[in-house]
């Protein structure tokens, strides 16, 4: 792991931090109300710009992994546990680290981390499971917003010193989140890592309670803990990343043991999904095709896997990467055979198909998947993408639209317009799906520099100009409200501005 990244994560968790110990089973969910409170730390507006630049610094200083059936299937897993946590409330966003580092953080927002190496070392569901529900319980205590209260008689400079730490990290070296921190008086950290423990040790309380009403093991939060304290004892000074932003001791171990002991073991079965995605993830983590072959090969030869549906999967995209498209095709058409409506496998045939040269039969396929799954916006994401293969970039932005109008703010799928609107030529849309993705961002500025490129587009439509228009005036308007405001202690975008504005 890249020393900006280990910042990041360490300064997010000296923020984001446990609270006393839980009551009983029956009065776990009996939370305390603490949204007054914390809104008069900082409103509704801070709160949302917070959001936004941490999902900014983020994707500045982290892999941010957009693959949308690896995100379909996180969205998925942590829906589940949001839905059995009665204290939660509002959006949340979960999203992919592509770093082999087992490790997760939650952020101001609903915006939930998770690191590709988590998955791979979570050796059951429950386990990674347990870690998101764990970090879904710092979102919904809000420990940040909670932290900045406890430190209510510091300013707001000072504050907001605390803030830029969590959320900047190294933006520009780093050593930037760390020198952040450094600034802050001696005393108020050491305060704050006592209530960083305290955080923890809550956020264990309440995750515990969300696997049990999710119907998933409590015991997978301590065993999970365990084999990791076990690890870093083996390797010493290279401990697994989450021990370092969430320190786990005996005590700790114990603690958990004793709440879950409160709800009894349960017993579910690994989903099909979190085992294609672990075999998704360690087929892209091998640099070389013909080294992800190899491995796959030689597992399935000697039995060593957990599911060789999964495994198969694993290889299927192996032989793809490598360009043995008939081997590929034979693969994906046995798994496509045994689970006909599983996304992955609808989209694995599609793209052999794809690769094969021909694009009819894939753009049939997803065409009929899409019609009797329409709310899956990763099969229609794989949809569009065909359409753009098959050189129809006006069909796959008409597409994409239809899913951004569910899921409103998704980068990705800014992205994905961007590349259609230019394979079709369109400046104007080109500009104007730019401008989209850096709002939704939080790069205001550049934002609107974009749509103002687009408006200035020779032929384009009255209807065209009319929506853009719109957004430039509520932008510009946005953009009022802040200057009235002065400066945003939350806005860390002016090394990246001028860049991002350029045609």
């Amino acid at each position: 792991m890249g020393q900006t990244a280990v910042t990041l994560t360490v300064a997010a968790a000296l923020i984001l931090g446990p609270l006393a110990p839980g009551r009983s089973r029956a009065a776990q969910f009996d939370l305390p109300e603490i949204g007054n409170s914390s809104d008069a730390v900082m409103g509704s507006g801070a709160q949302l710009r917070l959001s936004k630049a941490f999902m900014r610094q983020v994707r500045a200083a982290l892999p941010v992994l957009d693959d949308p059936l690896l995100t379909a299937y996180l969205e998925s897993l942590g829906n589940e546990l949001v839905a059995a946590d009665k204290s939660a409330g509002g959006s949340f966003n979960f999203f992919l680290i592509d770093q082999p580092v087992v490790n997760a953080f939650a952020g101001p927002g609903g915006n939930v981390g998770i690191y590709s190496g988590l998955i791979l070392a979570a050796q059951s569901e429950d386990e990674l499971a347990a870690v998101v529900a764990h970090e879904i319980a710092h979102v919904t205590q809000n420990h940040l917003l909670r932290g900045l209260e406890d430190q209510g008689k510091l300013n707001m400079p000072t504050m907001a010193l605390m803030v830029a730490a969590a959320i900047l990290g190294a933006q520009v070296s780093p050593d930037a989140g760390m020198a952040a921190l450094a600034g802050i008086q001696a005393a108020a950290m050491q305060h704050r890592i006592n209530f960083t423990r305290e955080n923890e040790k809550e956020a264990d309380r309440i995750g515990i309670a969300t696997l049990a009403a999710a119907g998933r093991d409590p015991y997978a939060m301590p065993g999970f803990f365990e084999k990791l304290s076990k690890a870093s004892r083996v390797y010493e000074n290279n401990a697994p990343e989450f021990l370092r932003t969430h320190p786990v001791n005996s005590n700790r171990i114990g603690d958990a043991l004793g709440r879950a002991d409160e709800y009894g073991a349960r017993q579910r079965a690994d989903s099909l999904r979190f085992l294609l995605a672990r075999a998704r993830l360690r087929e892209r983590a091998y640099d070389r095709p013909e080294k992800s072959l190899e491995s796959f090969k030689a597992s399935l030869r000697e039995g060593r896997y957990l599911n060789e549906t999964a495994e198969r999967y694993g290889y299927a995209l192996a032989l793809l990467r490598s360009g043995r498209l008939d081997e590929a095709k034979a693969e994906s058409t046995k798994l496509l055979s045994a689970q006909p409506s599983l996304a992955e496998f609808i989209a694995l045939d599609a793209q052999v198909d794809l690769k094969q040269g021909r694009p009819a039969q894939a753009l049939d396929h997803l065409k009929q998947a899409v019609t009797l799954s329409s709310g899956n916006w990763a099969l229609r994401s794989a949809y569009a993408e065909a359409l753009m293969a098959a050189g129809q970039p006006r069909q796959a932005m008409a597409e994409i639209k239809t899913v951004v109008r569910t899921r409103p703010g998704n980068a990705a799928l800014y992205d994905l317009l961007t590349q259609a609107a230019i394979q079709s030529g369109d400046k104007a849309a080109t500009h104007r799906y730019r401008a989209e993705r850096l709002y939704t961002e939080g790069d205001l500025e550049p934002a609107i520099k974009q749509l103002e490129f687009a408006l200035r587009q020779p032929g384009l439509g009255y209807q065209d100009s009319a929506q853009i228009q719109v957004l430039v005036d509520a932008w510009k308007e946005e953009r009022r409200d802040q200057k009235k405001r002065g400066p945003d202690p939350f806005d860390f975008s002016s090394d990246r501005a001028s860049a991002a504005a350029a045609p």
